[in-house]
């Protein structure tokens, strides 16, 4: 497995090649659709994995908006919680700003929990037509400006299923 990583203040931005699902952080992010329904691509691993009990939690929670993150049980999965980000879709307009949203909002509620390790795919790049450099670009840049400022997080992961996707991120990261 590839891991690169750099360190930012007390923190650490860790990039990694594998399956977000196996990862022991406090916290994974599911690359979510605004009603919180967990369909394929990431989401559908997560919830194959973690069980019907991540589910039922979104369903209470009902929805959320475009860049917007809740949090959830990490059901039967290694993580003990999962946030679900909604990226935007290619086209709709203001992605940028709605995808870097998406990453922020996820980090604030890690503070919010007190909460110390997180992992995040490429969100918005699967079905949602994101470009993957793009991705890259905002939600590293994201990471690395929320972990200069004070926070309690110590390791943000971006967990990277392809190695193409990966070396996207690692250029990005250097």
């Amino acid at each position: 497995m590839d891991i690169k990583e750099l360190n930012i203040k007390d923190s650490k931005i860790i990039l990694k090649q594998g399956d977000i699902t196996e990862l022991n952080t406090d916290v994974i992010v599911n690359a979510a659709n605004a009603q919180l329904i967990m369909g394929g691509g990431v989401a559908g691993a997560i919830r194959r994995k973690g069980g019907p009990a991540i589910q039922e939690d979104c369903n209470k929670i009902g929805g959320t908006f475009v860049g917007g993150a809740v949090i959830t049980t990490g059901g039967n999965l290694k993580a003990k919680h999962v946030i679900h980000a909604v990226g935007p879709r290619m086209g709709e307009g203001d992605e940028d700003n709605k995808l870097k949203n998406a990453t922020l909002n996820s980090l604030k509620l890690m503070d919010e929990h007190q909460l110390k390790s997180i992992a995040f795919p490429a969100i918005s790049t699967g079905i949602f037509g994101f470009p993957i450099d793009r991705c890259a670009k905002i939600m590293i840049m994201t990471a690395k400006e929320y972990l200069s400022m004070d926070t309690q997080i110590e390791v943000v992961i971006f967990c990277l299923y392809s190695k193409s996707d990966f070396e996207v991120f690692e250029k990005e990261l250097k």
